[in-house]
């Protein structure tokens, strides 16, 4: 069972702003949080993702193989994962992550909203938040 008030889940790629942010904010928790025991640190993204995605969690990540991994890709859309990624030719320190997710917070919750059920993602960078179309399945 999914802890109260969580809406917003940290992957291992971004661990940092994970722990950061969660000091901060109830509705944020990471990959590794003793509160949830199903998601340890080393899971893989294909363990993690149903997972988050049933308990409705929007996922912060910097992971960009998932975008182009056939496997990963497929089960972002057939768990209906939705994300956010963290994009920009520049690694941000886990403090400078926090800075831009809150700075872009209101537009990520009402865009979250118009996105409505997964799949969906979004791109955080520098110059705002926007939805990033995903790839398109294969076959």
């Amino acid at each position: 069972m999914p802890p109260q008030g969580v809406r917003w889940f940290a992957d291992e790629s971004v661990l940092g702003f994970g722990k950061l942010l969660s000091a901060q904010r109830a509705d944020v928790i990471h990959m590794g949080d003793p509160r949830i025991p199903e998601l340890p640190l080393g899971s893989s993204d294909i363990e993690w993702m149903p997972i988050v995605a049933a308990y409705g969690w929007v996922a912060f990540h910097r992971d960009r193989r998932i975008r182009t991994r056939p496997a990963e890709l497929a089960m972002f859309r057939e768990a209906g994962l939705k994300a956010v990624w963290f994009g920009g030719r520049k690694d941000l320190r886990p403090s400078e992550q926090v800075t831009l997710a809150l700075k872009h917070w209101v537009r990520m919750e009402q865009l979250a909203i118009v996105l409505g059920q997964g799949p969906w993602a979004m791109t955080l960078t520098g110059a705002g938040v926007r939805e990033y179309r995903l790839p398109a399945p294969e076959g």
